[in-house]
């Protein structure tokens, strides 16, 4: 039985190893891209956007209309009218009603724009409305793009410290068994062995809380690419390769996305504002219309022909309307479609300030990063190399149990700074690369 279930726990063992899905950052921003609701939507604002322009066209399109009324007057309207007409005395008044106790009618009406500046304006602003949700489906990509590589080297960084915290606590069970052989044959004190001991528990609760602190991580990195919870994921060992390829000494703010965005929509607004004025200009419009009307002393349906009489009839017209005065109600909306105008110039100013600050930045941590890399690097092998050489000198007894646990806390430390410098590195790059405007460039 003991081996049924020894063989069954190492064949779910086994299923949920295969599970495990070996994810490199460009496949965590490909599925983002894909899987994420922002990107989603962000696909959908520009398909609805080709709906939003066919709905300003249809302002240019002829309007026709069915109409059709079934009428019946219970009581007709009698007119006063002179009697003379009827062969009455001169003078004289007669009561007559006018009309049949139904009426029914149908018509088609056609109604065209043959001048409507507002109409002309907002076509314009509706193919320009496309372009803005075009770019804005870029900017969100490469907002995505940045926030899930952040949180993809984040993930990286928290797992190499956990390999590092793993691999001291190996190495000083190492030395607490040499510590307690030691002491077992009288070779050591019992306080030696207690403080290796104790250092054992705490490297074992600083490896959970880094466990934790990966899981955490790593959720967090699925949210971000719309990945399920429970599907186990494992980063490439090389992930982070540190090279100066995307350094460079200057940014183009012109080719960034905010601003090619905060620049749509300068133009909108333009459009906002020569749809006010159009206001101003008169309207000219085409009307048609053609139907039938029914009167009779009997409900049209299913009426004999002689209880109804029909007669058509048709009309076409011509309407202009030309606007005198509204209260300065135009002159209003187009002061404050102004307004608009010269805020988003300052938000053009402010952006563009604020990419050459973001830009400036990454590049000092950039160079930082870098020397701090190189220095760190050599820290970590030269603690690593006193390390060997403390163990050495303990074992021979040469040097003291602090000597050993301060050389451990060392290596840890030299370690740990290592690997945080790198994930600056990682950072700073993104920005660099952000800044250049070849944030897809992650992806391909």
């Amino acid at each position: 039985m003991k081996h049924k279930i020894t063989i069954a726990l190492l064949c779910v063992a086994a299923a949920l190893q295969a599970q495990v899905k070996e994810l490199t950052l460009k496949d965590a921003l490909t599925f983002a891209l894909e899987n994420k609701a922002e990107a989603k939507k962000a696909k959908l604002e520009v398909e609805n956007s080709n709906h939003k322009i066919a709905e300003v066209r249809a302002q240019a399109l002829p309007q026709i209309n069915l109409n059709g009324g079934l009428t019946y007057n219970p009581i007709l309207q009698q007119n006063a009218l002179p009697g003379e007409f009827f062969g009455g005395p001169e003078g004289s008044i007669i009561l007559a009603p006018l009309g049949q106790k139904w009426t029914s009618n149908g018509t088609v009406s056609l109604t065209q724009n043959l001048f409507n500046q507002s109409v002309f304006t907002g076509l314009k602003a509706a193919r320009s409305t496309r372009e803005f949700y075009s770019i804005n489906q870029q900017l969100t990509e490469e907002q995505l793009i940045e926030k899930v590589s952040n949180s993809y080297y984040q993930v990286f960084v928290t797992q190499r410290k956990l390999a590092i915290a793993e691999n001291n606590l190996i190495s000083t069970k190492k030395v607490r068994d040499i510590i307690k052989g030691q002491y077992d044959n009288g070779l050591a004190k019992k306080i030696d062995l207690d403080r290796i001991s104790v250092k054992v528990s705490n490297l074992e609760a600083a490896r959970q809380q880094l466990t934790n602190a990966v899981q955490l991580q790593e959720n967090t990195l699925k949210f971000f690419i719309g990945m399920p919870m429970e599907q186990q994921i494992k980063l490439p060992e090389n992930t982070i390769t540190v090279s100066a390829e995307a350094f460079t000494t200057k940014t183009e703010t012109d080719n960034r996305t905010e601003m090619a965005l905060l620049k749509k929509q300068q133009q909108l607004l333009t459009f906002q504002k020569k749809a006010y004025q159009a206001e101003y200009f008169p309207v000219l419009s085409l009307n048609a219309n053609y139907g039938y009307l029914g009167q009779g002393t009997k409900m049209p349906l299913g009426a004999r022909p002689n209880d109804v009489f029909w007669t058509d009839f048709s009309s076409i017209g011509l309407n202009l309307r030309i606007p005198v005065f509204s209260g300065f109600s135009t002159r209003s909306k187009v002061r404050q479609a102004e307004v608009s105008l010269k805020k988003i110039e300052e938000d053009l100013k402010d952006t563009e300030l604020a990419l050459n600050y973001q830009f400036e930045n990454a590049k000092t941590q950039m160079s930082n990063s870098i020397i701090n890399i190189q220095t760190q690097k050599e820290n970590a092998d030269l603690a690593k190399s006193v390390l060997e050489n403390t163990k050495n000198n303990y074992v021979n007894g040469l040097a003291s149990l602090t000597e050993l646990l301060d050389a451990e806390n060392a290596l840890s430390e030299a370690q740990n700074n290592y690997t945080t410098a790198q994930l600056e590195y990682k950072l700073a790059e993104i920005q660099i690369i952000k800044s250049k405007g070849e944030l897809k460039n992650l992806v391909n």
